[in-house]
């Protein structure tokens, strides 16, 4: 716990404890645009709790230990404490339950079903056979609406239906191209979007510490890359992650409460 200058054994390092939370995102206008359909964002915005101190593990593992492997999937997962634990959190596709999972009003399916809970309950790489329809019905619907928010269609859906990234919102984890080199930016969800193109990849892929993912989301997710980028108008931590272990920023001496707020 806390201790930053653990050495590594057995080819692996952790470290455990409160850090600077390295999460950018305006949240609050990310909700209005879902609400109003219109871009609620403003340059520049607020990261949406801004300062709050999480309790962070960093795993730094030694390549050596995977035997010349070269992509891997990756997931992490937040969960409550005590005997009935409950996930509350999993990450490779941050903000898929709040802006795609979580607006049930375009949904012709399951209007009035919370979706959130059941889908954080799956296991990311073994979806249960209970689920997906549901889980489809929702993201088709929801990534309709998103991609009409500039008012054109950039993905073109198949005869079910079916919005091209519902399967890449599905798959919620990480791909990681282990022989490419670490890229700080470009590199989120650059190995899914080749795979659809059927396009080589370019990135390491997976998810770095400083990268504005919600701003490579967004832009997905409205004008499909096509158009100019979409920003929230949050584009760096405030005190962004570090090239050195554990990477994320000492944690806020006096990290602001949390105001109240759905789920």
């Amino acid at each position: 716990m806390n201790d930053e200058h653990n050495a590594s054994a057995h080819g692996v390092r952790v470290f455990a404890g409160p850090r600077w939370d390295p999460f950018m995102m305006d949240a609050p206008a990310a909700l209005k645009t879902i609400a109003t359909g219109t871009l609620a964002f403003t340059d520049p915005g607020s990261i949406y709790l801004d300062g709050k101190s999480v309790l962070s593990l960093v795993v730094e593992v030694d390549l050596a230990l995977l035997e010349k492997t070269e992509l891997i999937g990756v997931v992490a997962e937040t969960l409550t404490r005590g005997k009935f634990n409950v996930r509350i959190e999993r990450v490779g596709r941050p903000e898929v339950k709040n802006m795609m999972l979580g607006p049930k009003q375009h949904d012709q399916v399951n209007r009035d079903l919370e979706i959130r809970d059941i889908y954080n309950s799956e296991d990311a790489f073994n979806l249960g056979e209970s689920y997906p329809g549901a889980y489809r019905a929702r993201l088709n619907a929801n990534l309709a609406y998103w991609d009409g928010i500039d008012g054109k269609v950039d993905w073109a859906t198949n005869a079910n239906g079916d919005h091209p990234l519902t399967d890449l919102m599905m798959a919620d984890y990480l791909v990681v191209d282990l022989t490419k080199p670490y890229q700080e930016t470009g590199s989120f969800l650059e190995i899914e979007l080749a795979a659809m193109r059927g396009q080589e990849h370019e990135s390491c892929g997976g998810r770095a510490l400083n990268d504005d993912v919600m701003d490579t989301i967004f832009t997905q997710l409205i004008n499909a890359g096509y158009g100019p980028v979409i920003r929230d108008g949050v584009d760096a931590a405030t005190r962004p992650a570090t090239r050195t272990f554990p990477y994320l920023a000492e944690p806020n001496p006096d990290p602001p409460s949390a105001p109240a707020h759905h789920h």
